[in-house]
């Protein structure tokens, strides 16, 4: 098996390959998903609660339905088909919604003291360390990461769904160093749903 991981800059986006990666075949069992929950869009009860991305004032699912947009039917796919969603709080990154096989390994990391629990399960997985620790910091300034297994044969297919819309990670890192930013520190305070909307911000100006 192939590991691939993709960074996104909110989740409603990674929900949508979440789900274009389940159509195609590729098995729920072998997707894993972590996505920031500064903004407390994921409430313990297990379901989604009020979600304001845009922090216009209205619930983003009621406008997704209301202008088709897909942000509300991404958000409750998201819900639906990862079964096993459910809070865990990661040195660096705060709180954050998590499943799958890589969520497992992660915390077992973190249970056991490691520092960077995550880019520890990460580079165990075939993913370099440079790359490892951005996604990290990505998810810790806002962002959900999806990294899914796949046979050689569905390679090619996955990484052009992972693809669409992903993060140019190589580009946001060098944007992060050139603001002073080395690697990820998992003691490094969490960002707060206020810098993480500034961050957001300055990825849309910078686009």
């Amino acid at each position: 098996m192939i590991t691939i991981s993709r960074l996104y800059d909110d989740y409603s986006t990674a929900a949508r390959v979440y789900n274009e990666l389940d159509r195609a075949g590729i098995s729920k069992d072998d997707i894993s998903i972590i996505a920031n929950n500064s903004e407390g869009w994921f409430e313990k009860g297990g379901e989604p609660g009020r979600i304001d991305r845009d922090g216009d004032g209205v619930d983003d699912r009621t406008e997704g339905a209301a202008t088709g947009a897909g942000i509300g039917g991404a958000v409750g796919g998201l819900a639906g088909l990862l079964a096993g969603l459910g809070l865990l709080a990661i040195p660096g990154l705060g709180p954050v919604v998590a499943a799958g096989w890589l969520v497992s390994t992660a915390a077992l990391a973190v249970t056991g003291g490691a520092a960077g629990g995550l880019i520890g399960s990460l580079t165990q997985h075939g993913v370099n360390e440079d790359d490892a620790s951005a996604y990290a910091e990505g998810v810790r300034r806002g962002g959900t990461l999806i990294t899914a297994r796949v046979d050689e044969k569905d390679l090619a297919k996955a990484e052009a769904i992972l693809d669409r819309s992903a993060v140019n990670i190589r580009d946001r890192r060098l944007m992060w160093q050139r603001n002073g930013w080395n690697r990820f520190d998992p003691n490094a305070p969490a960002y707060t749903a206020d810098e993480i909307r500034r961050e957001r911000e300055l990825y849309r100006t910078r686009v």
